[in-house]
């Protein structure tokens, strides 16, 4: 084995064999590896990293701030059925999970520094819109659009995020961004109890203002990033020409991006590949669980504090230690799966955490203890989500499949998001949502179970593609196979 390219990873790096230094680069150059140039990650992580964290931030904030303006009066003021809000809810995500495929598929020839703030800034718009609205009718409308303007944005950020970092470093960096939707949660909470003070200021009511505020400073935003959001690594203004050759051959030899502009251009025969990898439908399943879980903790939240017997102020408050926890829990989680390579593990130990929650709150009395199971149910599918979408990253190439799997995986996510709008107060009548939480801890455990199968069927294809690494070379191995080619190795 070469041994110029030393890793900061352990051995269970997926590009760990002789062979395997790329999934779609020749296989006669030699591993790239400069231990000064490699600190260019870090320029990346400081440039690129925090506007993608703040993008996510504000797209969950501002999808989920309904749950807080709930509480302080929504419902009551448009006088709403809790049939109506689960309605309002589901407006969003039908034409959000319409938006994410294509969205994904147009990320690279529009331009991602065109695309993503063009986003920001028309859901910023509509999400202020919904504080001057005063009927149920003018709120579906702008959670439609909300929807249509945010359903790229997630699996857009992932696909994003990993044509600048090689896969066994991807997780911290896409964890870093989704661990700001537990920031969101609880930094929603800390927002709503200080806005909704301003009730009656301006003649609206303290809800309105919760839309009015955080809605302008996503605009604001919007427009900063249409300048400080790079395209590419190659286009980067804050990396030297060094620097770009650098990253551009990294991320070439680890099988993060084709060899060429070619490899990586768009193919339909690419896509229909996606459909057909038995990873991303299995983990499309464990999306959809997590997804029902994510979305249903996120909306619901502030109402199940609220039905411990907090007052609607204090629920917004309390509803802020879980997520802040949840925020720790993600960050360990995501250094130990990069660590160790071991996407799939951390995923399950996020599926026992998310069931030793629901499992809490549904044998438990004491409404303190409802209360603490809360830091489990919610640290366990929240952290989840990151190794997810690392894992489909990681497992499929070249990039029109990378694209295509990553957005399936998100329209089961939010196709979850729509039980979840239904699960919690319409089908599972508040305060105690007791049929729900069955539903959430039974999911919670299949998410162990399918995760389960997920490594052991990626597992047995490496130990095939060993086999056929012994016995060939690379140069008599057909062309095009991305992530079926026997020297690309799966991450488990």
């Amino acid at each position: 084995m070469s041994d110029s390219k030393p890793s900061s990873h352990s051995s269970a790096d997926p590009e760990k064999t002789a062979q395997d230094t790329s999934s779609l680069s020749s296989s006669a150059s030699e591993p790239i590896y400069d231990p000064v140039l490699e600190k260019t990650w870090r320029k990346i992580d400081i440039f690129v990293l925090p506007i993608v964290a703040m993008f996510y931030l504000l797209s969950f904030l501002d999808r989920t701030n309904f749950a807080n303006a709930r509480v302080a009066g929504l419902q009551k003021d448009l006088k709403m059925t809790n049939y109506q809000y689960s309605i309002a809810l589901t407006v969003t995500y039908i034409p959000y999970i319409v938006a994410e495929l294509p969205s994904n598929l147009l990320l690279k020839a529009v331009g991602p520094n065109l695309m993503l703030p063009t986003m920001l800034t028309l859901w910023g718009i509509i999400t202020t819109l919904q504080g001057v609205v005063k009927t149920y009718s003018g709120i579906l409308a702008c959670r439609f659009f909300l929807g249509l303007c945010e359903g790229g944005v997630f699996p857009g950020l992932v696909l994003y995020l990993s044509f600048w970092y090689p896969r066994q470093e991807l997780q911290w960096r896409v964890s870093t961004f989704f661990s700001t939707a537990s920031l969101s949660g609880a930094f929603s909470g800390i927002l709503a109890y200080g806005i909704i003070k301003m009730d009656g200021v301006g003649n609206r009511p303290g809800w309105a203002w919760i839309f009015i505020l955080e809605g302008l400073f996503t605009v604001v935003f919007g427009l900063s990033a249409f300048y400080t959001l790079p395209r590419s690594p190659a286009t980067a203004r804050f990396l030297n020409e060094k620097e770009k050759a650098y990253i551009v051959s990294r991320l070439r030899e680890t099988g993060a991006t084709g060899n060429d502009e070619a490899a990586d251009s768009f193919s339909w025969r690419e896509v229909g590949r996606a459909f057909m990898l038995p990873q991303v439908w299995i983990l499309a399943i464990i999306f959809f669980f997590d997804g029902v879980l994510v979305y249903g903790l996120a909306y619901f939240t502030p109402s199940i504090v609220a039905g411990l017997g907090y007052t609607n102020a204090n629920a917004q408050l309390y509803s802020v230690p879980p997520f802040a926890v949840a925020f720790v829990v993600t960050m360990i989680g995501a250094y130990v799966s990069d660590r160790f390579g071991a996407r799939g593990f951390v995923s399950m130990f996020a599926g026992v955490l998310a069931t030793i929650g629901f499992a809490m709150y549904l044998g438990a009395s004491s409404l303190h203890i409802k209360y603490a199971s809360l830091f489990f149910s919610i640290a366990g599918a929240y952290s989840a989500a990151p190794a997810l979408s690392t894992w489909s990253a990681n497992n499929a190439a070249p990039y029109t499949r990378r694209a295509t799997a990553i957005a399936i995986g998100f329209i089961m996510t939010n196709s979850g998001g729509v039980l979840a709008t239904w699960l919690l107060g319409t089908l599972s009548p508040a305060p105690l949502y007791h049929k729900a939480t069955v539903t959430l801890l039974i999911f919670s455990v299949l998410i162990v179970i399918f995760t389960g199968m997920n490594v052991w069927y990626l597992h047995d294809q490496n130990k095939k593609k060993a086999v056929i690494r012994a016995t060939t070379s690379r140069e008599n191995e057909e062309k095009g196979l991305g992530d079926r080619s026997a020297w690309f190795v799966y991450n488990l």
